[in-house]
């Protein structure tokens, strides 16, 4: 498929409102998701039913061009079989008219890109970690959301409800009538429309086309080095020579003491038992939304804490100085993995890159592997080791006494200087993409580790090739003959 391409001048971002459903709307909210996730389901028993049966069939001796032919796991080719089997299928024969074709599509969709990225994963292609082969979604656990591309799809004249397909019309949580507005003067258009339960409450994410604004920064020329840690959650070392820190509210250890309080009251009722279907009693169930209640607290409360903290600094520097942290091997640390988590490193650099190009301004990453805590911010020496119970920086060649964190600060605002490229404007529209100062594709000087081929490539799930998304006869879709391929499962 096509990538979207935004006309010159316009960007592609969200907005995420809060819902209040009535008891109707709410019910219709529910029946979508449950339908995608469905849809998910019956795709992936779809797909994975002719792999298991190819597998017998090998067993039995049977050669491989009187094997079961293979299914294609392309988006169009689902909708195909889906639509097929909709009318016939006891699971969907009885109430598949009553959601919106957008809701299975979302199931669909889902499941091709898992399939796509369990082969890209398993051949070597794919970034990151492995994927599994794609699993079916339990009811209790599964995330409840549905998108929506076509159909009635608008935010009302009113500015407090939003109108989606099948669904009806739905009232805002806040009054956003600038958003109506600019629609209204072709400054916005809406592309989709995500409906999700997140942490007890209906949120829908309007995917939109918007015209760059020109919003200036206070200051364009003024630069920042953020040193994030726990004690305090941000060091910043400001361009004119003053050291701030934003204390860390610590919002999860200040829950310790209730959470424990409300898990000890979900322990003693009777909960839900997977081995023995037993369904969780009344009690149980009102104890976990308490529970649950003060996670979502703790969550908004975090959110809101670093929204307002990147905000403010992107809105008023023209470059930003981060340091580019290992988060997933910090939270390896049992004595820090929970304050590490608290903090959220991660989603600091994620808004702080989003909201830096919303201005247009620019943002420095330095490299993983920079001695930010252990170089002399006066005289560049670097210490050969500097423990974390060290919180005060000596340095032995110059005699500078300094804050750790202070002096790992100033060391990042300098990095600024030493970039080559030029800064950003502070201009919305003028967009300078992130800065990577010193980055390794590989993240460290050498070869650190001698890996082995765990499995050697042959029949079975360990080895072997992938089925392509369209492999196996279509119609109405793009045919190609099935390569030479083995089952993985």
């Amino acid at each position: 498929m096509k990538k979207f391409v935004p006309q010159p001048g316009f960007t592609v971002s969200a907005h995420r409102l809060a819902l209040d459903p009535n008891a109707a709307a709410g019910a219709r909210l529910y029946s979508h998701a449950g339908a995608a996730r469905a849809a998910y389901n019956w795709a992936v028993a779809h797909v994975t039913a002719v792999w298991r049966q190819r597998k017998a069939e090998e067993s039995y001796g049977i050669p491989d061009d009187r094997l079961t032919p293979w299914r294609s796991w392309s988006l169009p080719a689902l909708r195909k079989a889906f639509n097929e089997a909709k009318r016939s299928d006891p699971r969907f024969a009885g109430w598949w008219e009553e959601n919106s074709k957008e809701a299975y599509n979302t199931g669909l969709a889902n499941a091709s890109a898992a399939f796509d990225n369990y082969a890209k994963s398993k051949n070597g292609t794919r970034k990151g970690t492995k994927v599994g082969i794609p699993r079916f979604k339990s009811k209790r656990k599964a995330r409840r959301s549905c998108r929506f591309t076509t159909g009635a799809i608008r935010i009302e004249a009113d500015g407090r409800h939003v109108t989606l397909p099948r669904i009806g019309t739905v009232r805002l949580h806040e009054h956003r009538p600038d958003l109506r507005a600019r629609i209204d003067t072709g400054h916005m258009r809406i592309l989709s429309a995500t409906v999700r339960l997140d942490r007890g409450r209906w949120f829908v994410a309007f995917q939109v086309e918007q015209r760059n604004e020109l919003v200036r920064v206070a200051r364009p020329g003024a630069a920042v080095g953020i040193d994030l840690g726990i004690k305090s959650l941000a060091v910043l070392a400001d361009s004119d020579g003053t050291v701030t820190s934003e204390s860390n509210p610590r919002h999860l250890d200040r829950a310790q003491k209730q959470l424990r309080r409300a898990s000890r009251v979900v322990s003693r009722r009777q909960g839900p038992d997977r081995r023995t279907g037993h369904k969780p009693s009344r009690r149980w169930e009102k104890a976990n939304r308490f529970r649950n209640k003060i996670h979502h607290r703790v969550a908004n409360l975090r959110e809101d804490t670093l929204h307002k903290l990147t905000t403010r600094l992107t809105a008023e520097y023209g470059t930003i100085v981060v340091e580019d942290l290992n988060v997933t091997g910090m939270g390896r640390n049992r004595r820090l993995s929970r304050r590490v988590a608290d903090a959220a490193f991660g989603e600091i650099r994620r808004q702080l890159t989003y909201k830096t190009s919303r201005h247009g301004t620019r943002l420095v990453v330095a490299d993983r592997w920079f001695p930010s805590s252990k170089t002399c911010s006066r005289c560049g020496v670097v210490k050969a080791k500097l423990p974390l119970s060290v919180r005060v920086f000596e340095c032995d060649a110059c005699g500078l006494v300094l804050d750790r964190d202070e002096n790992a600060g100033h060391n990042l605002l300098a990095l600024a200087n030493r970039t080559t490229r030029s800064t950003g404007t502070g201009v919305a529209g003028d967009l300078d993409p992130t800065v990577v100062v010193g980055s390794k594709p590989r993240g460290a000087d050498r070869k650190t580790r001698i890996t082995r081929p765990r499995h050697l490539a042959g029949t079975g799930r360990a080895g072997g090739t992938i089925p392509g998304p369209r492999a196996g006869t279509e119609t109405g879709d793009r045919q190609q003959d099935a390569r030479t391929q083995l089952a993985l499962w």
